[in-house]
């Protein structure tokens, strides 16, 4: 089976086109009936359905008005944005070095959201890295994906990000696994350098720091990192693609994910103790 993210649209186009048939057939109306109260051809109707053809927002909110199913609008239109941006590949993007590899951590993202809910299981999150450590990440990525060597460029476009740390109107509350702390990039003098980076942090107003020790009692283990951009996108990244989900249902749902975590979190005191004791184990 095809996993490639143009296959993966695909399939999204299709997944929409029936749930566009299932609330047509739910509210007992035709092709043709829907059609006529839409003020389109009926053929049109079948191409949407049939994923040939992919409807425009005007045309799902007919669509579920006409059906009785006016609440469904919101999510289905969400679909339909993400279809052909959900998945951007890092190998295509990539070509150009990866100070263009970004997916939905650009800039105007981050000058338009006002909360960032970020968990990491096993990285330190981008916006809290040091150079160094950014660097022993992006070098491994540029011989992965056998990008050209803008190393330096890329660094600093990531380091320019962190700006908004200090912009006001932000938040920012993160929580990592306290494996985070212990995945070493680089080497140990970077590995200190982005812990005491950690430490320093910390001290920010506007940001809460929580860390989930390694032998704890849990309600949830998250599969993967994931950000969350106030309540309008959640950006998780694989090997190969960036994923962006714009549903609101799903957001909803790693925003409820997040909270459990937040809640099997350590802060404060004790996760300053989890950083300094992450520290002192560099140096035996």
């Amino acid at each position: 089976m095809s996993t490639s993210p143009s296959s993966s649209a695909q399939a999204a186009r299709r997944a929409l086109g029936e749930r566009l048939r299932e609330i047509r057939k739910d509210a007992g109306l035709s092709a043709r009936q829907l059609a006529e109260a839409t003020g389109q051809h009926y053929t049109r109707v079948s191409k949407i359905e049939n994923a040939v053809q992919a409807p425009t927002d005007r045309d799902i909110d007919d669509w579920c008005r006409v059906c009785g199913a006016s609440g469904q609008a919101a999510d289905l239109i969400a679909s339909l944005r993400a279809v052909d941006s959900a998945y951007l590949e890092f190998r295509r993007q990539s070509r150009a070095g990866l100070k263009r590899v970004l997916g939905a951590h650009t800039q105007q993202r981050y000058e338009q959201t006002a909360v960032f809910r970020i968990y990491e299981h096993n990285v330190i999150p981008g916006l809290l890295q040091t150079a160094d450590y950014t660097a022993a990440m992006l070098r491994f990525w540029i011989k992965f994906l056998g990008a050209p060597n803008d190393i330096d460029d890329a660094v600093a476009v990531r380091m320019e990000r962190q700006r908004i740390l200090n912009r006001g109107g932000k938040r920012f509350v993160v929580v990592l696994e306290e494996q985070a702390l212990h995945t070493w990039f680089g080497t140990a003098d970077v590995q200190a350098g982005q812990l005491g980076r950690l430490l320093e942090l910390m001290s920010l107003p506007n940001l809460s720091l929580g860390i989930v020790p390694l032998n704890t009692e849990r309600d949830c283990v998250a599969s993967a990192g994931f950000w969350i951009f106030d309540e309008s996108l959640v950006a998780l990244e694989t090997p190969t693609a960036s994923i962006q989900v714009t549903q609101p249902a799903e957001i909803h749902m790693y925003a409820r994910i997040f909270e459990v975590l937040e809640n099997s979190a350590v802060y404060g005191r004790e996760a300053r103790m989890l950083i300094l004791k992450a520290l002192a184990e560099l140096g035996d």
